[in-house]
């Protein structure tokens, strides 16, 4: 801002250019080899100086990496962009304040359509290649007993499929029970507003310290920690780097467009294909933590009602020192405070505050871009 507002004063642009690459998982990551993936390289125009050099991942894997350009850098596009250290609007409208985890029934139902699918595809086959080799001695009578039918009204039903297409379909039930339980309590968080905790927080090299932490009236706190992950890049940015225009082939990773008034995160920037979170209420903002495709974290610390909440309680970050808080088009650099709390009703919810952590003054590099599931019901959180 400084910078800024000197080039204003004194009539001139003083542009800062850097280096982006990054090749960022997309939703169904899992499904994906990254180095098939092309890596995005733009110099990046902006008014703001950009952050100290940091690489995070490798060249044959998932990678997010901003530096300063060098010689061998000139047939890279360029783009114009907002370098800032303030949290983009997106982000505080999505990742900020009170929010429910989803039914546990997500979590089973997401776990069980893949052996229901395989039990219910056995057991066809089996009704379908019976008459085949029912004449083989040793596989006939096993056959046979495993599509021994019962009659009910005029038809026979084989026992074994009368018993695998509830198991099938128990997902979907799931599912649905899940949604409406998960409905319910967002709308009584929406009639029930709750005021954020009073707290202190102190912010140092890789860590925070809270004080004076006073928590709302009908919540017990569980437990807090810092995380900081990479938000999902810009579609516009992403489309310009390579060339193209709204319409066009897209490179792999990428939807097509969505509609204007998105939900999550991932939606937003029109990066995103899939359920990101089980069903959400119509509301100005989600009611529900979407997660981020690449994040790290502190350890959980436990803080219990017994102990002085008036302490001083200190959050460490991840293990490897990551950049500072730092957001652009393409990169952005997202730290935040999440704790944990339970209602009187047993419903776990978790507030949620961005943080502006500081840059270090030295590049920074780590082997592996930490990578979770862009479901929420199967995601580190």
């Amino acid at each position: 801002m400084l910078v800024k507002q000197l080039n204003l004063f004194y009539g001139v642009d003083i542009i800062e250019r850097s280096v982006q690459r990054i090749r960022y998982p997309p939703f169904e990551h899992s499904d994906m080899i990254p180095n098939q993936i092309k890596i995005i390289e733009v110099i990046l125009e902006s008014e703001n100086k950009p952050p100290p050099t940091f690489k995070i991942g490798t060249e044959n894997d998932w990678l997010v990496e901003w530096r300063k350009v060098t010689e061998n850098d000139k047939k890279l596009p360029i783009l114009k962009g907002d370098v800032s250290k303030e949290t983009f609007p997106f982000l505080m409208r999505t990742r900020n304040g009170w929010y429910i985890d989803p039914d546990p029934l997500h979590y089973k139902a997401r776990k069980m359509i893949t052996p229901a699918v395989i039990l219910i595809i056995s057991t066809l086959f089996l009704r379908a290649i019976t008459p085949a080799i029912d004449e083989i001695s040793f596989i006939g009578p096993i056959l046979n007993a495993l599509n021994y039918s019962v009659r009910i009204g005029q038809l026979d039903y084989p026992v074994f499929l009368f018993l695998a297409f509830p198991i099938f379909i128990s997902p979907m039930f799931f599912r649905m029970t899940a949604n409406m339980k998960d409905i319910k309590r967002q709308n009584v968080l929406i009639k029930n507003p709750i005021n954020p905790p009073e707290i202190t927080i102190q912010k140092e090299d890789n860590k925070v310290i809270i004080s004076k932490l006073k928590t709302p009236k009908g919540l017990d706190i569980k437990r807090a920690r810092i995380q900081v992950g990479i938000a999902v890049p810009e579609r516009r940015m992403i489309l310009e780097s390579q060339g193209k225009k709204e319409g066009e082939q897209t490179i792999p990773g990428m939807s097509t467009a969505l509609p204007e008034r998105r939900i999550t995160t991932g939606e937003e920037l029109g990066t995103g294909v899939g359920e990101s979170t089980p069903m959400t209420v119509a509301h100005r903002r989600v009611m529900m933590l979407e997660p981020m495709r690449v994040l790290d974290s502190g350890e959980w610390l436990d803080i219990q009602n017994e102990r002085n909440l008036e302490d001083e309680i200190v959050l460490h970050g991840p293990s490897k020192l990551w950049p500072g808080s730092i957001y652009s088009g393409l990169i952005a650099v997202h730290w935040e405070l999440i704790m944990e709390f339970i209602n009187n009703e047993g419903t776990r919810m978790k507030w949620v505050r961005p943080l502006k952590m500081e840059n270090y003054h030295h590049r920074i590099e780590i082997e592996k871009l930490p990578v979770k599931s862009g479901r929420l019901e199967l995601s580190d959180y």
